[in-house]
């Protein structure tokens, strides 16, 4: 099996050809170059397969060293090692400052070249998987992976896009299960600070004496059971995004630490003499009104003013019924891939159960049903409206009941059929059961199903 791509830059012929029969003989592909020109061009061409750059220090076109910062612009993510006859201490230290892998002297042993180029390789395969994650996590926390185009989703993309690219700290405002914190991560992802830790803590997961060790950490012998020195998480995230979620359940007296944070970006751990700086942009989240907790004085006032330099409401999903269809069909799709099995279908029956119903867990509570229809709807069957929990299927009724033979609802057939409806739906579609509870027999249960088109 292949081990990569090496680029191997050096005018003399022999050695160069020699070099590059070594490294083929330990199944690295070598692209050779007897010079800078052809050796960039070479690099442009390939980019995204060379994994190391060997090159001679003395080229007839260039020096080496010089040509280093050209070799890292055209591949950040390649290595690059450097190879002269006449080695100095002065070159190979000024070569690692300016971000060489490494600096051999032309003569070294086969196998100590092929040493080097094998750890230089493997850095770079290392840090192209860092960069494709990295790219995955941007992609999948970008703005644009937000499904839905209602007005009320757009208007916070908006603000939450503008006040990305800035320092300021954010709340976000919106009910459990919107998607406050998936707000937070895109938040982060587009500003400035995305290659840097984005850190997550729950405020209403900790009791106040845990709470603010999670947030500010302490020493060791702080106090008993402190056996090491710990982090906090303003620490873990110094130079990104600590997002607070459920800030609004913060007790009085972490309020106050976190507020001397933000405004002096310094802290004292528990049980240390001298205070530690950090670097942090805060968003926080609420499901509260904290405008008003502040002024009914359950929060501080002076806190509340700090985090809400911009405020996003992020809207509840039955704020944004229109984005009900798109998102239920990437949750199936979503699932699918999980499952190993080929995506539900939804019948337009269904699409309209779910968005005629109030979604009080949000978007939370629409992925978990669609994780819930994935796993026991039959393979190769659509996804109907009796298979959607009894609450989904209760809200279709309104739209349904009142189409009998009479416009009129109190008409005894849209009764009848009212009523029947209403208790399948009650026994989850057990025809069985339903029938016991109308009392009446199986076959006139069913006579009555095909009457009303049931």
């Amino acid at each position: 099996m292949p081990n990569g791509t090496i680029l191997l830059i050096d005018d003399e012929t022999l050695l160069r050809q020699a070099v590059a029969r070594t490294l083929e003989l330990e199944s690295y592909t070598v692209l050779q170059a007897p010079d800078a020109h052809r050796g960039l061009q070479t690099l442009r061409e390939h980019v995204g397969e060379v994994l190391v750059i060997l090159s001679d220090v003395k080229l007839p076109d260039g020096r080496g060293l010089d040509l280093l910062s050209r070799y890292k612009a055209l591949a950040p993510l390649a290595e690059v090692v450097l190879m002269t006859a006449f080695g100095t201490i002065a070159d190979g230290v000024r070569a690692m400052k300016e971000g060489a892998f490494d600096y051999l002297t032309k003569g070294d042993a086969d196998e100590q070249i092929v040493v080097v180029v094998d750890r230089a390789a493997e850095k770079a395969r290392l840090q192209r998987r860092v960069a494709d994650l990295e790219k995955k996590v941007g992609t999948q926390y970008s703005f644009d992976s937000m499904i839905g185009h209602s007005p009320a989703l757009e208007a916070a993309k908006k603000t939450a896009q503008q006040v990305a690219l800035t320092e300021a700290t954010v709340l976000l405002e919106g009910p459990t299960g919107a998607g406050k914190e998936l707000f937070a991560q895109a938040i982060h992802q587009a500003s400035p600070r995305h290659r840097k830790p984005f850190v997550a803590l729950n405020c209403s997961a900790f009791p106040k004496d845990l709470l603010e060790s999670e947030l500010f950490g302490f020493k060791k012998g702080a106090f008993t059971g402190a056996n090491a020195d710990k982090k906090g998480l303003f620490e873990e995230a110094s130079g990104g995004t600590l997002f607070l979620d459920e800030i609004g359940e913060m007790e009085a007296g972490a309020q106050a630490k976190l507020l001397r944070v933000l405004e002096t970006q310094e802290f004292t751990k528990l049980g240390d003499g001298r205070p530690t700086r950090v670097n942090v942009r805060l968003v926080a989240a609420t499901n509260r009104n904290l405008k008003q907790e502040a002024e009914a004085g359950h929060f501080r006032s002076d806190l509340y003013y700090r985090l809400s330099v911009v405020v996003i409401p992020v809207p509840a999903l039955s704020a944004r019924r229109a984005d009900v269809p798109a998102l239920a069909e990437y949750f199936v799709r979503h699932f699918a891939a999980k499952l190993r099995r080929r995506p539900l279908v939804l019948t337009p029956e269904a699409l309209l159960a779910l968005q005629g119903y109030a979604w009080p867990g949000n978007v939370r509570e629409l992925k978990n049903v669609m994780e819930r229809a994935s796993i026991l709807t039959p393979p190769h069957q659509p996804l109907a409206v009796a298979d959607l929990p009894i609450e989904i299927q209760l809200a279709l009724l309104p739209e349904t009941l009142a189409d009998g033979a009479s416009d009129d609802p109190r008409a005894l057939r849209n009764v009848e059929k009212q009523h029947v409806q209403r208790v399948l739906l009650e026994c989850g579609g057990n025809k069985a059961e339903a029938a016991r509870v109308l009392g009446i027999a199986h076959t006139t249960l069913y006579r009555k199903i095909q009457e009303f088109g049931l």
